[in-house]
């Protein structure tokens, strides 16, 4: 009579007078080496930590990599900490994955079938479900990252556009700006730090400073400087000197 078929399962002990360490604890196959596979699931609140390892021959270590593989590819994401674990998972896997293919083929039968690897991950229901949440969270990162090189390239930018503007020196409620010229005259209608110059005939009573250039980047005692905006080329800082009298 033929030998009762041994149902597949994952685990168990090999009976007494099989072979020895070598072996597959699951089939009995030789030769075997040390495997460990991990899994996740999410449950919102909850989550559980899988972990199957042993001695396994390369088609029972396969199909328990493929298992749990697709079961945390799918499972895996329900939950806000297990957004972030199950990525560790797959990756881990990947790694158990690339030491099941350096075990070699089974040279011989062992005291029960082995298990059935099944199709690849990403043939079957389970990889191709995986294949949504894997997306979004592709994107979400991909999104994540691109704010943070935008942010580094326009954060640093608009803030050297703007101490380049106003030459770092003060605040400009307003965004029209005279155009002043060394030897001129203006007034300030606004209480200083904050400007509001406009350009004024130097004979006039209203007249309140008159226009110099900077000298060695910077302006005399008791001169108030002002930005480039105010330069007939937009490109030189000046300073405001007080009329006497």
């Amino acid at each position: 009579m033929p030998a009762p078929a041994w149902p597949q399962q994952y685990g168990g002990g090999m009976p007494a007078g099989g072979p020895g360490p070598a072996a597959c604890q699951i089939c009995g196959a030789a030769p075997a080496a040390p495997v460990t596979v991990r899994g996740h699931q999410g449950m919102l609140v909850i989550m559980r930590f899988l972990k199957r390892e042993g001695m396994f021959c390369r088609t029972c270590a396969l199909a328990s990599f493929r298992d749990m593989q697709a079961d945390t590819m799918v499972l895996g994401w329900w939950g806000p900490l297990s957004l972030l674990i199950t990525p560790f998972t797959l990756l881990t896997n990947l790694g158990a994955l690339s030491g099941i293919r350096r075990i070699p083929e089974p040279v011989g039968p062992g005291f029960r079938p082995p298990l059935d690897p099944g199709k690849p991950v990403f043939k079957r229901p389970a990889g191709i479900l995986a294949l949504i949440p894997m997306g979004l969270l592709g994107l979400a990162v991909f999104a994540f990252t691109l704010l943070v090189i935008v942010g580094a390239v326009v954060g640093p930018s608009s803030k050297s556009s703007e101490s380049s503007e106003s030459g770092g020196l003060s605040h400009y409620p307003n965004q029209e700006y005279p155009t002043l010229t060394v030897g001129s005259c203006a007034r300030n209608d606004a209480t200083w730090p904050y400007e509001d110059l406009k350009a004024e005939p130097c004979d006039s009573s209203a007249a309140q400073y008159s226009v110099h250039p900077w000298t060695n980047d910077t302006c005399a005692s008791g001169d108030h400087s002002i930005g480039p905006m105010y330069s007939k080329g937009h490109d030189s800082p000046l300073c405001l000197r007080p009329l006497k009298g």
